[in-house]
């Protein structure tokens, strides 16, 4: 059975759990407390000497780091990997364009708000995050303007990489009421079979 170690609450780890779920593919989970230093103890270090998560490890014990990597690998042969090679590029482009112009300003404001309650000597870096956020969310309005799903018509990794933290962009103080078609993409994601949010996974593991 794959095994992924992960924190829910971020949106890298919820990315993978997603997928999987939609996949149907059986999976155990391995929470990881990244506040607690759980991400950096010797014995997550051994299987991942970066100290980050989501972590991935196949049945024969082999592992792979790095969410956008992770999705790649496991939506191979899938509907959400598509044949062509010029969308295949496509989604790489969305899942670059995240790691660099969103998820460094959204999911940092929402760590900085969220995780650690906006404290009064990082406000000016929360502050600076909102500009270049709102610039990345332009980005896919333009885009979602034209096509349903990012890469055109049908759902790929590549929305599933912005959803993580699009659909929980309020938490790092991002108003998503200016972007109407933004704001439709994210209902038509929500409305995948098996979809669930991190509020909903987050429900289950307290339960």
């Amino acid at each position: 059975m794959l095994t992924v170690y992960g924190d829910i609450r971020s949106g890298n780890c919820y990315k993978i759990r997603l997928l999987l779920d939609l996949l149907g593919r059986e999976y155990a989970w391995r929470h990881v407390d990244v506040l607690a230093g759980g991400a950096r103890t010797a014995e997550f270090l051994a299987l991942n000497p970066n100290g980050k998560v989501p972590l991935l490890q196949l049945e024969d014990g082999a592992t792979l780091a790095e969410s956008n990597a992770i999705l790649y690998l496991l939506a191979q042969g899938s509907r959400f990997w598509p044949q062509d090679a010029l969308l295949q590029a496509r989604v790489l482009q969305w899942q670059f364009f995240e790691q660099y112009s969103h998820e460094p300003y959204i999911a940092v404001a929402r760590f900085i708000n969220l995780y650690l309650g906006l404290p009064a000597e990082r406000r000016a870096d929360y502050e600076a995050k909102q500009g270049p956020g709102h610039q990345a969310l332009a980005v896919m309005e333009t885009q979602l303007r034209q096509t349903p799903y990012l890469c055109g018509a049908d759902y790929s990794i590549a929305d599933i990489s912005l959803y993580a933290y699009t659909h929980v962009a309020h938490e790092g103080g991002f108003d998503l009421s200016g972007y109407p078609a933004l704001q439709a993409w994210l209902l038509r994601i929500a409305q995948q079979p098996g979809h669930k949010t991190i509020a909903a996974y987050l429900t289950e593991q307290t339960a």
